[in-house]
């Protein structure tokens, strides 16, 4: 396995990364370029196709779905068991699956919803807002 960042995006993530005009744009961009690594299960795609079709177009998502799933550094994962750690928005628990699944270094969100985690201790998740993201990315790219 390599030594890249492991990483699950949130769909809000990954939806405002998408457009060369966004600010997140570096986001996937360096998806793209096989900087980090990316991890998704089935339940992650089908959640952002359907929230990149309603942004954008059923074209756009089918084209970002198929890229994400051609690249070397998208791995997609099944979590054999749901940990249910977010009561307020049970839909957002597929991130945190993915995230424990997959052993990742970070899951990254803006969702409210994720903040009851930085309040349980086992199994501890590490979810981090975009702006620190891009923090810890500049750091371990430098």
């Amino acid at each position: 396995m390599s030594s890249k960042l492991r990483v699950v995006l949130d769909t809000n993530i990954l939806l405002v990364s998408i457009s060369s005009k966004s600010k997140y744009h570096w986001i996937f961009k360096n998806l793209l370029n096989n900087k980090y690594q990316l991890y998704v299960s089935n339940e992650v795609l089908l959640e952002y196709e359907e929230i990149i079709s309603g942004r954008f177009s059923e074209e756009v998502a089918k084209s970002v779905i198929r890229t994400l799933l051609h690249l070397e550094n998208v791995t997609l994962v099944t979590p054999f068991f749901k940990w249910d750690l977010i009561v307020n928005d049970k839909d957002d628990n597929k991130f945190v699956d993915c995230y424990l699944i997959s052993n990742s270094n970070v899951l990254v969100s803006n969702d409210k919803h994720f903040e009851c985690l930085k309040s349980i201790e086992f199994p501890k998740v590490n979810v981090i807002k975009i702006d620190e993201f891009e923090s810890l990315f500049q750091k371990l790219r430098n």
